[in-house]
């Protein structure tokens, strides 16, 4: 392997790391196909040239590059995503893209001859940030996702992502997945598990359940001076109570419940709200508790709104099972690395590709902790760390 991995990190680091930087928050903006993903997606095809690998679309947004014969099959896929949630971190997705061309040109210094072919992907949509549907180009590619629902999909300025993808999603691609014996992605650590271990990758044992519901509360618009408080009805008091009982539910089953996001109509300082929109982030270690929590705060929620005089429904926008990785991809991933073994909380293509093949992740020590945030971070020593260990895992998958 060659010297100074860190300094060559950083190199090839720092050319993404202005694309799409917010100056006031610098946090990112990396929406799905917009301006910022696409010059990242540019950045891809550039490098995958550099190392002549030829890159292929599906249809539906992702984008491959190959070493070896792009319709051979047993292939061993690696990669990630560029995009971002409003104002994430630097290396949530991008690091797995990255470390996957450095680990490229690791084997190829070393003089490794792969026995099955090798393809780094570039996953569309993987945060659900601007179409709302988490690990959008994942699901299209396995059929997890209808083509009809995924091309109808809007952002907040009314564009489909049929529109913003130029054509209609081709969905499930059975004869490119089939092409693909393996996947493995690395992944900046979303918590500090790694800290405390003082080791600078793990290997990803599962990925709990989770998903998104969204709450719509329909109540009376009216004057905020004129009217008085008992002919009130409400929805901003149903949602406020919303968000309060999901949290003392999470904590009650030792779950996980964010509620992030939130829409008022109309939105003026001097009004009743008609209809507030929320949506809940929930998550649990099991699908028997994450479904107790939803079921608990949607019978909570529907007594609130009998009391506030208001209507409120609630609709399941997208739902993740319990992933259990590969138990001996993921033994044979730690021993080989001499690296714990970790659960997660956070949702990933990997998620969703371990229906279909063996699925292994690699996590990245994350000193901060912290995760879709611009506090999110990692040394580039951790990042050549890491780099080595994919390069590592790669060999072992594509010369045994």
């Amino acid at each position: 392997m060659t010297d100074d991995l860190p300094g060559r990190f950083r190199t090839l680091w720092d050319e993404i790391a202005p694309i799409g930087r917010d100056a006031g928050s610098g946090g990112y903006l990396r929406y799905a196909l917009t301006e910022p993903e696409l010059e990242l997606r540019s950045w891809f095809r550039s490098q995958a040239d550099r190392r002549a690998m030829p890159v292929t679309e599906d249809g539906n947004g992702n984008l491959f590059a190959h070493w070896g014969d792009p319709e051979a099959g047993d292939a061993v896929l690696t990669g990630s995503h560029f995009d971002s949630v409003p104002h994430g971190g630097a290396y949530d997705g991008p690091l797995g893209i990255v470390s996957a061309f450095l680990a490229v040109d690791e084997l190829r210094a070393a003089g490794v001859a792969p026995g099955r072919p090798l393809v780094l992907g570039a996953f569309v949509e993987e945060e659900g940030a601007r179409f709302g549907v988490p690990c959008l180009g994942s699901r299209l590619l396995t059929g997890a996702l209808a083509v009809d629902r995924a091309a109808g999909l809007r952002d907040a300025a009314g564009v489909s992502f049929a529109e913003a993808l130029g054509d209609q999603p081709a969905g499930a691609r059975p004869e490119l997945l089939g092409r693909f014996g393996a996947f493995v992605e690395l992944h900046v650590e979303q918590g500090r598990a790694l800290v405390e271990t003082d080791a600078p990758v793990a290997v990803a044992s599962a990925i709990w359940p989770h998903g998104r519901w969204r709450f719509d509360v329909v109540g009376e618009g009216n004057h905020a001076g004129t009217t008085r408080m008992a002919d009130r009805r409400d929805p901003m008091l149903t949602y406020a109570f919303t968000v309060l009982a999901a949290n003392k539910e999470a904590r009650l089953r030792g779950a996980h419940a964010t509620v992030g996001r939130v829409a008022v109509e109309p939105n003026a300082t001097n009004a009743i709200p008609s209809k507030v929109t929320g949506w809940l982030d929930a998550r649990a270690a099991d699908p028997e508790t994450l479904s107790g929590l939803v079921d608990a705060v949607r019978g909570k929620v529907a007594e609130r709104a009998r009391r506030d005089g208001t209507a409120v429904t609630l609709t399941e926008e997208s739902a993740t099972p319990l992933v259990a990785f590969d138990g001996g991809l993921a033994g044979r991933l730690a021993a080989l690395l001499d690296a714990p073994v970790l659960p997660t909380g956070a949702g990933h293509d990997a998620g969703v590709l371990a229906a279909h093949l063996p699925t292994a992740m690699l996590f990245v020590r994350n000193p901060s902790g912290v995760s879709h945030s611009p506090a999110e971070a990692a040394t580039d020593a951790d990042c050549a760390a890491g780099v080595r260990a994919l390069a590592r895992v790669l060999e072992e998958l594509i010369c045994r």
